[in-house]
């Protein structure tokens, strides 16, 4: 479940949208209350925010764009940041999240290697 706004939220296990691979860009626009040229610039700001394209051309979101973009609103309109602003926070959360898993990889085999002493 993803927090939108302090009352709104996202529940991807309820719903028509159960099970969903991809969405349009009608259904993002209305997911996230943003007009659908928000999310069309959005996606020339943020590199990140890049859903793949049909052969026709439409945009085919996954769930972890969708997420994006509700990052990306509560970043520029709930917590006041600017693009560029933005971008920044988005960069160093990722930067912070590879650390975690770093750090769980390295925690992993520590504790590997001390079950093979145990053993």
């Amino acid at each position: 479940m993803l927090s939108l706004e302090k009352n709104k939220r996202v529940d991807w296990s309820k719903g028509e949208k159960e099970g969903k691979l991809y969405f349009s860009i009608k259904e993002v626009s209305e997911i996230a209350d943003v007009p659908a040229y928000v999310l069309r610039f959005w996606e020339r700001k943020f590199p990140s925010l890049s859903p793949s394209k049909s052969r026709g051309g439409h945009r085919r979101y996954r769930k972890k764009d969708v997420e994006l973009v509700l990052k990306i609103k509560d970043l520029l309109y709930n917590k006041g940041f600017t693009i560029e602003g933005a971008k920044r926070e988005l960069k160093e959360e990722k930067i912070s999240e590879g650390k975690a898993d770093l750090n769980l990889s390295w925690l992993k085999g520590e504790i590997e290697e001390i079950i093979k002493l145990l053993g």
